[in-house]
């Protein structure tokens, strides 16, 4: 029920979002060291986090538990991260250009919010600070209050990631969807007592309360996707990217998977990864690994169409999203 009402809310939503954005002229401001090929995409109206976010809050207040500790984190989350994204936005679309919010301001408010939430997750005792990994039965470690930066990284990482990956028509919210379906799964069953016994995963008392705002995130996404995708008539902007990715984040971490989420939303660990490298050369040895970073555009100079990286890059993050739900049954 929470993603047939995500869905329809963001599908007649969007409609209306789009053509209010377009009579204001708030359109989307590309990067002048982006692909030439990108150019015409200027003016496109952009923001479209709003109403994807907007979708998951009506649907949550008809179908979420709020008496649920890992709901209400994850909903911290998402909307600080929000409130962080539509000021960034705002300021690119107000004043024409691609800088925005600083990198270091934008940093600080994320390690705010995702320590805020870690230590809150920890004090009150919502998870344990126990590690685990795939393909082994039980915690491999207690790593103590030191959990609590490991948590950080990963929400703070994965909103990141995903604003890396934002960069082409509807390549961003395909990885999205997968990536939320994977950990609906996993939600339910770490919520669930006796599947997370016989699975030998951890149990989260009210964990299984996730999979509600994933399957939200999902239909959402997908009513969004009825308008980003190629030729997008909406983008994203970081008011959707840096929450959608924080959030994701979070219901890892509750899920006790920040190692398997590497897995789970590899697409978006390859296009940071990417980054890094392309960086990292370029500083050491004055040259570049990529054509461009991140790599989709590597792809795109190589003279792969838009909707052939899109779809390929869709197609390896459906592949990983089942792989890490298999995962669950090897231990």
């Amino acid at each position: 029920m929470a993603f047939l009402l995500a869905t329809a809310i963001s599908i007649l939503w969007g409609k209306k979002f789009i053509a209010f954005m377009k009579l204001r002229q708030f359109g989307q401001v590309i990067r002048e060291d982006g692909p030439e090929s990108h150019y015409k995409k200027a003016g496109t109206p952009t923001m479209g986090g709003v109403f994807i976010l907007g979708s998951i809050w009506i649907s949550m207040l008809f179908f979420a538990n709020f008496t649920s500790p890992p709901v209400l984190v994850s909903l911290f989350v998402m909307t600080s991260l929000f409130i962080l994204g539509l000021i960034d936005d705002y300021l690119m679309v107000l004043k024409k250009n691609s800088k925005g919010f600083s990198a270091k301001g934008k940093l600080v408010w994320q390690f705010i919010t995702a320590f805020a939430a870690m230590w809150y997750l920890v004090e009150f005792e919502v998870i344990d600070t126990n590690l685990y990994v795939p393909f082994v039965k039980g915690p491999v470690m207690d790593m103590g209050w030191t959990y609590l930066l490991l948590g950080s990284f990963v929400i703070v990482g994965s909103s990141n990631a995903v604003n890396l990956t934002d960069g082409l028509d509807g390549l961003a919210i395909g990885p999205i969807l997968t990536s939320a379906s994977s950990l609906a799964v996993i939600a339910y069953a770490t919520g669930h007592s006796e599947i997370s016994a016989y699975l030998f995963i951890p149990y989260v008392e009210n964990a299984g309360e996730l999979a509600v705002l994933a399957m939200a995130i999902i239909g959402a996404g997908v009513g969004f996707l009825w308008y980003n995708s190629y030729p997008a008539q909406i983008f994203m902007g970081d008011v959707g990217s840096l929450s959608l990715g924080g959030v994701l984040g979070i219901i890892a971490v509750l899920c006790k998977s920040e190692i398997l989420f590497l897995l789970i939303g590899g697409i978006f660990v390859i296009e940071t990864i990417s980054v890094i490298l392309q960086v990292g050369s370029y500083k050491l040895r004055k040259k570049r690994i990529f054509k461009m970073a991140p790599i989709h555009h590597h792809f795109e100079l190589k003279g792969w169409p838009e909707p052939k990286v899109i779809v390929r890059f869709w197609i390896i993050s459906v592949f990983l999203a089942i792989l890490s739900v298999a995962t669950l049954k090897i231990r």
